[in-house]
């Protein structure tokens, strides 16, 4: 179970994290997304398609409970985190479209998450609380309206807290491993292998859909790897508070076990899928035409 160590670092990380994408965004990056759609539709149909189809099949094939499977389905409806960016980055993959992506798929989600959960939660028979949710993930929003006004007094603002946020995202996930781990370790072992599974599968599926997604559709080799990663790699810390701030007892902690575990594995994940991008041949590609796809 998150205690209440646990959900104030969330809370403060989930802030910095969102403040940092909002201080990195104008108004003018709407207007040339809106004009290049490619991007918005892949985002959309990677992060609210692709990743809660995948969500529901491992909740309906595994044999788990309804709690395990309501984890999955809010872990694999989450919009994409900043930690795909930095992946990105090293997997020599669009950086600016991975923002894109990010940012696009927080802003979507507040309307899609609730949406694509009620569909897929009915289609399981389970009972998920989408009116907390959909409270949480509007508050997320606050934080980017603020940092988008910080911008316009100082560009350097969206840099530095984008950077402590994923600064803080690799402290939580070792805060995780010391701290959240040793005290539910009872409940790690007890937890059955269809959990793990799922948890590791969510990731590495996404990544291998989104990537043959763009192939299919013939994008640039950099744009593959990014929407690769961005379709896989989901807003773990974020999966966590709204877990945390919708669920209570021994009910959270079941709930939460897909999103920590998620979060603890996506980054081994995600560094062999990167090393396996960087070994890739790059050297013969050509540069990127103008604009992101």
């Amino acid at each position: 179970m998150v205690g209440p160590l646990e959900q104030a670092i969330l809370a403060l990380m989930i802030f910095v994290i969102m403040l940092g994408m909002g201080a990195s965004l104008t108004p003018r990056d709407f207007t040339l997304a809106l004009k290049r759609p490619q991007g918005l539709a892949i985002g959309v149909i990677s992060q609210y398609g692709f990743m809660p189809l995948i969500g529901f099949i491992l909740a309906l094939v595994l044999p788990v409970s309804d709690t395990i499977k309501i984890g999955i389905l809010i872990m694999s409806c989450m919009p994409g985190g900043t930690t795909s960016n930095i992946f990105t980055y090293f997997s020599k993959g669009n950086l600016a479209l991975s923002v894109l992506m990010t940012v696009t798929s927080t802003v979507f989600g507040v309307v899609l998450i609730p949406i694509v959960l009620v569909f897929y939660a009915g289609a399981l028979e389970i009972d998920i609380p989408s009116k907390n949710i959909i409270a949480t993930l509007v508050l997320m929003l606050v934080p980017v309206a603020i940092g988008m006004v910080l911008r316009k007094f100082n560009a350097n603002v969206g840099a530095v807290t984008e950077f402590m946020g994923s600064l803080l995202a690799i402290f939580f996930i070792l805060f995780l491993i010391v701290s959240w781990i040793p005290r539910n370790w009872t409940f790690l072992l007890e937890t059955g292998w269809e959990t793990y599974f799922a948890s590791i599968a969510l990731g590495l599926i996404g990544i291998t859909i989104g990537y043959l997604f763009a192939k299919a559709l013939k994008l640039h080799p950099r744009n593959a790897r990014t929407v690769g990663l961005e379709t896989g790699i989901q807003n773990g810390p974020l999966a966590i508070a709204v877990v945390a701030f919708t669920f209570s007892g021994a009910e959270q902690q079941a709930v939460n076990a897909v999103p920590v575990l998620y979060s603890l594995f996506i980054v081994i994940v995600s560094a062999t899928v990167t090393f396996y991008f960087r070994r890739a041949n790059t050297a013969n590609e050509q540069p990127l035409p103008n604009g992101l796809l």
